[in-house]
């Protein structure tokens, strides 16, 4: 279990999380906007 408290105290992987989850967020919103645009041309 010494991975799990490694994984809750270190920054770095607390960074890349949130680099992660930001680049999907940015991903879903692209989808979201493309998809929005070809239904409605259509």
């Amino acid at each position: 279990m010494d991975i799990f408290a490694t994984l809750l105290k270190d920054p770095v992987i607390w960074f890349s999380f949130g680099g992660l989850a930001i680049v999907l967020g940015i991903c879903a919103f692209y989808v979201y906007f493309f998809m929005k645009n070809i239904k409605e041309n259509n």
